[in-house]
């Protein structure tokens, strides 16, 4: 039978989780986990505990388990999850957007899904999902501007990345600047007013007194 660790607290760790299981501004779960590994520094027993706080015993055993073994810090934040594994490699992703943004496929302005797909030896499904992720665009002949930054996949991830997951408490601004465009003045003059009327109505695009 398995027996639930001893909680011992010190005289800081004791005021840090007093403090959290009051705190307001405290995220709901980090108050449940203080509440009870002080109800376990008392010598309550997990059962105990989860009926106190109306929770599960499971839950009480985890917080109580990982509190002996990590202290305050692993309460305070989640435990890191094991992340699926890619069903694309890291190394094909960067080859196509390598390829995508630097080269040129043999007898044609740019690549489509399948001529990218026979290239790296995917499906064009994959790359389709690729260039999505990537905002990567390359029939769009007209409209889409190849890097030759040799670091462009890098510095993509970091600014895609700022979306997808930004920092705690930050704010992530996007300013879009449209390259060879020049404001310039009317090419036509504007008409006189005539008179009686009123302004707006009679020169539209200007603004009456």
């Amino acid at each position: 039978m398995k027996t639930a660790p001893v909680i011992a607290l010190s005289d800081v760790e004791r005021k840090t989780l007093e403090a959290w299981s009051r705190g307001r501004s405290t995220q709901a779960r980090v108050v449940l986990r203080a509440k009870i590994v002080l109800a376990a520094a008392e010598g309550k027993t997990n059962e105990a505990i989860a009926a106190e706080l109306g929770t599960s015993k499971p839950t009480v055993g985890r917080w109580r388990t990982r509190f002996a073994r990590l202290r305050t810090a692993g309460i305070e934040k989640d435990a890191p999850r094991p992340g699926r594994t890619p069903a694309v490699a890291v190394e094909t992703i960067e080859l196509i957007v390598r390829k995508t943004t630097q080269e040129k496929p043999a007898g044609a302005t740019h690549w489509s899904t399948r001529t990218m797909a026979k290239a790296v030896g995917v499906s064009k499904d994959t790359v389709q999902r690729v260039w999505v992720a990537h905002g990567l665009k390359p029939h769009l002949v007209k409209t889409f501007k190849l890097s030759n930054d040799p670091q462009f996949a890098e510095k993509l991830e970091d600014v895609v990345g700022l979306y997808i997951s930004p920092p705690e408490h930050a704010l992530v601004l996007s300013c879009d600047e449209k390259t060879q465009i020049q404001a310039l003045d009317r090419t036509q003059k504007g008409l006189p007013c005539p008179s009686g009327r009123r302004v707006e109505a009679a020169c539209p695009g200007h603004r009456g007194v």
